[in-house]
């Protein structure tokens, strides 16, 4: 039996069963992981109040019948959406480390221009995959395109990640920064 440690971000909590829960964490050590919490949703439950989207925790797995998560400690909270952190996990891949992706994550400059970019989709550039007009307004995540303003607005509100907001925040910053 392997036994794993790291420390996490809790991305998403599901219910599985009657008191299980399926939970997925990115890790500093071995990237997003998805492991299973036995009894997590009894009343007596240690790890349930550690284990809230958007909690930092260091966490302790062990590969049996599967991964699971046996023991985990909070130790401070992220400032992240739960929208936010659940899209990182609909586009994180599971098992694959990424130190500068942990980093940003944990940072307090998290921005979704940045986190596409490290992801592999620069959307500097980028244009609407059905119309071509540029710049790129989001990101839709079961299709992996960017779209503009007029083209997202077909789409479901939560699968985009919109990147005209994120600019307009990067710029703002980069312009109380050189004041």
């Amino acid at each position: 039996m392997q036994e794993y440690f790291s420390e996490a971000i809790v991305l998403d909590r599901e219910p599985v069963r009657d008191l299980d829960d399926r939970f997925s964490l990115f890790t500093k050590k071995f990237g997003k992981l998805v492991a299973k919490a036995k009894s997590s949703r009894k009343i007596t439950s240690k790890l349930s109040g550690h284990l809230e989207p958007g909690s930092l925790v260091l966490v302790r797995f062990i590969e049996k019948g599967g991964l699971q998560l046996v023991d985990a400690l909070k130790f401070s909270r992220t400032t992240h959406s739960p929208a936010d952190l659940y899209r990182l996990h609909m586009l994180l891949a599971e098992s694959e480390p990424d130190q500068r992706m942990w980093q940003l994550v944990i940072s307090k400059q998290f921005d979704w221009i940045r986190a596409l970019k490290l992801l592999g989709w620069d959307p500097n550039g980028a244009a609407c995959a059905l119309c071509d007009a540029t710049p790129a307004h989001a990101f839709h995540i079961p299709s992996q395109e960017f779209f503009c303003a007029n083209c997202s607005s077909k789409s479901f509100k939560n699968e985009l990640i919109y990147i005209e907001h994120a600019r307009d925040e990067s710029a703002g910053k980069a312009s109380r920064t050189t004041e």
